[in-house]
């Protein structure tokens, strides 16, 4: 699995697990790495050539503003570099909104995936059916939950600290039934060590901003319309844990949700509720996934 780093305005970082078919970009979401899509990857290593990369400001890639026209640039030179004709590109939550953003751009793609990759939840407009005044001041909570873990992320860790939140990876992996040293090998790329001893988290809080914003003000209602390319949504119907004390927003989200994918008149976008699946079902189920990607993408008579 070779590793190299593509050296543009913004350095790009790729894993090539190679294979023996067509090549397919398997992308990350916010926060992670490339390398919390190995499992995933090794699935799929058996039928395409996988290609991950660690998207800009995350992981061994270098920094750079996040504009969703300047990442999609960064996938095409990943492309260019490495003579992938048509990939596929598959995506998990905001590596799942760019897989949509790539298909509806490019055509010729032989096809697209995202899984749960749809903007978070953030704004009352998400949650038609609720009292808005109630939604409104679940949604003031649920922001300052972001804000806190974001605060705290932003802060410099000491060697206590870094040894603490390995740990408690390697916990949640085996919770998901994931492998605990992947997990551990994914923490430990976006740790940046510092000469004091402390060592900071990718990505910055400055990006962490960028990228919020980014994902809060984005429709994919056009892309999911627009795309004429193969393109395959897979939406969670289960909370995380972590989402479990506001079950009543995400319930809402996820119906809302459903009810505008269900008015899209595209012909080239399926939607599919995986019964029983969280956000984190690449951690959850790597093999049905893989699975459901490989029969998406073979020819149809």
């Amino acid at each position: 699995m070779p590793e190299s780093i593509i050296h543009r305005t913004v350095p790009i970082a790729i894993r090539d697990f190679g294979g023996p078919g067509q090549p397919l970009l398997l992308l990350h979401g916010a926060g992670g790495n490339l390398a919390q899509m190995t499992t995933l990857a090794e699935h799929l290593r058996p039928i395409y050539r996988v290609v991950t990369v660690d998207l800009r400001g995350h992981g061994r890639s270098g920094d750079g503003p996040w504009r969703w026209d300047d990442v999609l640039a960064d996938l095409a030179a990943v492309t260019d570099h490495l003579g992938l004709t048509c990939p596929a590109v598959v995506g998990v939550s905001l590596g799942g909104m760019l897989a949509t953003l790539w298909a509806q751009r490019h055509p010729e793609c032989p096809g697209a995936v995202s899984f749960d990759g749809n903007p978070p939840l953030n704004r009352p407009d998400q949650l038609a059916g609720l009292d808005p005044e109630q939604a409104e001041t679940e949604l003031a909570k649920l922001r300052a939950v972001f804000d806190g873990m974001a605060a705290m992320l932003a802060e410099p860790l000491t060697a206590e600290q870094v040894a603490a939140m390995l740990a408690g990876q390697r916990a949640m992996a085996q919770r998901y039934g994931a492998a605990p040293d992947e997990w551990g090998a994914a923490f430990e790329r976006n740790l940046v060590p510092g000469e004091d001893g402390r060592s900071r988290l990718r990505p910055t809080a400055d990006l962490t901003r960028q990228l919020r914003d980014a994902m809060d003000s984005l429709d994919l209602m056009p892309a999911y319309r627009d795309a004429r390319c193969p393109l395959l949504l897979v939406l969670a119907t289960e909370d995380l844990p972590e989402q479990q004390p506001f079950h009543s927003l995400y319930e809402a989200y996820r119906k809302v949700t459903a009810e505008r994918l269900a008015a899209v008149d595209n012909p080239s976008l399926r939607v599919r509720h995986l019964a029983g699946a969280s956000h984190a079902m690449v951690a959850e189920r790597p093999q049905e996934l893989a699975t459901l990607i490989t029969d998406f993408l073979s020819p149809h008579d």
